[in-house]
């Protein structure tokens, strides 16, 4: 049987593409931020997009606390809880996800104010508690979902379900990067992948090269790192003969998206060979900085986290435009303590108090607390009332998240909740309003970066958001 020599079949597309390099280096590095779209090199130096306006910040690292912490318990004292404590709740309340409401239930810990600005913190966290006057704690944020699942897609992506592009991967898109040798959007994985899994940081619409590149916590991050056996020499030959037949590949192809993100991730793969082992060997560290982070503590989980602090630090030095942390596993299903909040809340908080408060005071004598905001937040709250005898349900209609550096006033608080912790009634914030502002804080009007798809005008915060300019300062 004779075949036409002019017969071509149909290019792969994008997300076969990305199935078929799921495992090993490829797929890690396909995630990465690899088409140099930030760069022209001109005199050796970057040329990286312009700005809407004049940046606050340069980096963001999002510290992502899975499964919801409670607001009530951490941030947000309210002594009427205390006062009502066993009592029935004298208020209507929405049904929560498991609708298994009990009576008032009162924080377990004791609140104090601490520095200058007074804010006051649970007895939960003394680290985070002693960088008060850094801090914006914004006790409004609401969400539109009370399900895990949706209610991650929503912070992470501004929509509900799955397929929409990550906050990461929007920052990636409009800003370019800063380093060649590593992706623009990394994700730390301290362990727990949220709810809705690794599209939490998708690329959705957005050209494949600016999903979030998932970082393991081992002392080998990502797998084949290692480079082949022989001279980098010859790799890079091999990589460029590889280059020369996918380009002509793509050409034919008519250059799809998925053909030039994998070429281009070819190269990112063999720098970040060189790169990624010497990012991640913290021996260098002085044993000063890695016990103020934890790295020596007898509690493995704060070990973990603390690691992931310190990396994030020296992503922000190496130039890497937008950082995640999740959550190490401690024990007990996340921050999400439908029971047993006591023993949960202490075991999550043991782990990422002192390095969370170690990055903030590591960036701030460095210089570079000014250029980076670090944002703190999960998906939604807790209930004011307990689930079960000792546990609280989910609440999206009122809790905290916070901000530091990055142009954010630090020690002040933003909006209020009822004397429950139950609603917002002060300075209502949604999820919208939190990416406008964190856009606006790296120069970019979250109205202007858009993507047409689907026959509109897409961005990641829809039709919705606002910047909160009382917070910035």
């Amino acid at each position: 049987m004779t075949h036409c020599l002019n017969f071509q079949s149909s290019p792969t597309n994008r997300r076969e593409y990305l199935s078929q390099l799921a495992c090993g280096f490829g797929g890690v590095a396909l995630a990465g931020l690899a088409a140099e779209r930030g760069y022209a090199d001109v005199a050796g130096a970057p040329v990286l997009p312009a700005t809407h306006h004049a940046p606050k910040a340069k980096n963001i690292i999002f510290l992502y606390m899975d499964g919801g912490p409670s607001q009530m318990d951490l941030f947000d004292p309210k002594p009427r809880l205390t006062k009502e404590h066993g009592e029935p709740m004298k208020m209507k309340v929405q049904a929560t996800q498991f609708d298994n409401n009990g009576k008032i239930m009162k924080s377990p810990w004791e609140f104090t104010q601490h520095g200058e600005s007074g804010l006051p913190f649970s007895s939960l966290i003394p680290h985070i508690a002693s960088k008060a006057d850094d801090l914006c704690v914004i006790r409004s944020m609401t969400s539109a979902f009370s399900e895990h699942t949706n209610a991650n897609y929503f912070l992470h992506t501004g929509h509900g379900l799955q397929g929409r592009p990550s906050m990461g991967a929007w920052v990636s898109y409009g800003l370019g990067t800063e380093c060649q040798n590593l992706p623009g959007f990394l994700v730390l994985n301290g362990g727990l992948i949220p709810p809705g899994g690794v599209d939490c940081f998708h690329n959705g619409f957005l050209p494949a090269t600016h999903q979030g590149s998932i970082l393991k916590s081992q002392k080998m991050p990502i797998s084949d790192l290692e480079p082949a056996p022989g001279p980098l020499a010859a790799q890079k030959r091999k990589l460029d003969l590889l280059k020369q037949l996918d380009q002509a590949a793509s050409n034919r192809a008519g250059r799809p998206d998925a053909l030039e993100s994998a070429i281009a991730n070819y190269e990112l793969a063999f720098r970040m060979q060189t790169t990624v082992p010497q990012l991640v060997d913290l021996a260098t560290e002085s044993e000063a900085t890695q016990k103020l982070y934890g790295l020596d503590s007898d509690f493995a989980p704060t070990r973990v986290y603390a690691r992931q602090c310190l990396l994030a630090r020296r992503l922000v030095e190496s130039g890497v435009r937008f950082i995640e942390l999740t959550c190490p596993g401690v024990g007990v299903d996340r921050w999400d303590q439908h029971g047993g909040l006591k023993n949960g809340h202490e075991l999550n908080c043991k782990a990422v108090d002192q390095p969370i408060a170690a990055l903030l005071t590591d960036l701030k004598s460095r210089g570079l607390l000014d250029q980076t905001l670090v944002v703190f937040a999960g998906e939604f709250g807790r209930t004011p009332q307990a689930q079960g005898a000792d546990g609280r349900d989910h609440n999206p209609f009122g809790y905290t998240v916070w901000m530091a550096g990055g142009g954010v006033k630090g020690g002040m608080s933003y909006g209020q909740t009822d004397e429950y912790g139950y609603y917002a009634i002060d300075k209502k914030l949604e999820i919208h309003d939190l990416h406008a502002t964190m856009l606006w804080l790296m120069g970019i009007d979250h109205t202007r970066l858009t993507v047409r798809f689907g026959g509109r005008d897409m961005r990641l915060t829809d039709v919705f958001g606002h910047v909160v300019h009382d917070v910035i300062a």
